[in-house]
């Protein structure tokens, strides 16, 4: 798109300055991986490598130094520095901890535990129970999968019977400059990730990907477009319309309103919008940008809007008060109110209508958490 805000000529005949590559990390599920496999080195006696490989979720893998390792009690326990690559992230530096040892009697084949500085859930709406450490599922499904590789080369007659804690030195200060309080994770961080690895935050880099992809549909006399927020809307989105190329399918992150405006502007003759629940709230919303840092779902407008739509002043007051976009779509579902999920969508496509102009054919979708479509427009 056409740069409006530069005049300068002298400015306009400069070389462009080459693009410095922004260097990759690896998650908080990474580090808790490579120090969990380094522990239980130690566990089992083992001569531990200074450096160990991670699977990543994806396929392929990491390889990832450790700090230290050492035997401790019954245990192991190791640690690793995160890094975070070039993106700005809290954790960048962190010290991610594992300590190790033999579970007794039945039971799962891992037990996690939060240590110092990993918090534990206390509120509904978040991907595991109340209680639980706050280790997310890809993080658990990375560190099962390190320790089993290990485990079944060293012990293969033994079945895997593990506790494993997660720590964080300085984790709690390091959580409050994250929405884990609000979201009533206490004690520490959270351990994330769902790719393993950490691509830097780069709003010129990502704007223009959205820019090039369009292009490119452009280019193949594609007439509509498909925009998601991520990988899983897109997958849920071309699963929805597989006669689609896979060059109709963009994925525009948090740059809803970039991205409409944009497909608007180079004359696309239809634009359609995948989104899961907790994104079409926020779209619903007027938010352009639905970047957490931008601010989370306002949950006490979905309460309004539910009241208005539903009439029933106490699943509005639940609505209201939930936790997350997660548990306030729990309790439409039990409520058995769909019509507000469509005052949501109906919301989210005049949004989208503001941003892409007049010209286009609109449709959006919203989807349950399970990538299921829970409403969609004509």
């Amino acid at each position: 798109m056409e740069n409006r805000d530069s005049n300068n000529d002298l400015e306009q005949k400069r070389p462009p300055r080459p693009r410095k590559e922004l260097r990759q990390g690896f998650s908080t599920g990474s580090a808790a991986a490579a120090a969990a496999q380094g522990a239980l080195y130690e566990l089992l006696g083992l001569a531990c490598p200074e450096q160990v490989t991670v699977p990543l979720p994806g396929g392929g893998s990491l390889t990832i130094p450790l700090r230290y390792h050492r035997r401790q009690g019954d245990g192991g326990v190791a640690a690793v520095i995160k890094d975070a690559g070039d993106d700005p992230d809290v954790t960048n530096g962190a010290e991610i901890g594992a300590r190790v040892w033999l579970a007794n009697g039945g039971g799962p084949e891992l037990i996690f535990h939060n240590g110092v500085g990993v918090g534990r859930l206390t509120k509904p709406g978040l991907p595991l129970p109340v209680n639980e450490p706050a280790i997310n599922p890809v993080p658990r499904k990375m560190i099962r999968k390190s320790l089993g590789l290990l485990w079944d080369q060293a012990r293969p007659e033994q079945p895997l019977r593990l506790e494993v804690e997660i720590f964080v030195p300085g984790g709690e200060e390091l959580a409050r400059h994250t929405l884990n309080p609000r979201l009533g994770i206490v004690g520490g961080l959270s351990i994330l990730g769902t790719t393993g690895l950490v691509k830097p935050f780069s709003h010129d880099a990502y704007r223009a990907t959205v820019i090039a992809s369009l292009k490119v549909a452009q280019a193949l006399g594609i007439p509509g477009i498909v925009f998601t927020t991520g990988g899983k809307s897109e997958a849920a989105m071309q699963a929805l319309l597989p006669a689609l190329p896979v060059e109709a399918f963009v994925q525009m992150g948090d740059y809803v309103r970039f991205a409409l405006r944009a497909a608007g502007h180079l004359q696309f003759r239809s634009i359609s919008v995948g989104a899961f629940f907790g994104k079409a709230v926020k779209i619903a919303q007027g938010k352009g940008h639905t970047h957490a840092s931008k601010g989370l779902p306002d949950l006490p407008a979905l309460g309004r809007l539910t009241l208005e739509t539903a009439g029933k002043a106490e699943l509005a007051r639940e609505v209201a008060r939930a936790n997350t976009a997660r548990q306030a779509l729990e309790i439409l579902l039990a409520a058995q109110a769909p019509a507000v999920v469509a005052a949501v969508g109906a919301r989210m496509l005049a949004a989208l209508r503001d941003y892409a102009g007049d010209g286009p054919e609109l449709a959006a979708v919203i989807l349950d958490f399970a990538g299921n479509p829970l409403w969609q427009s004509r």
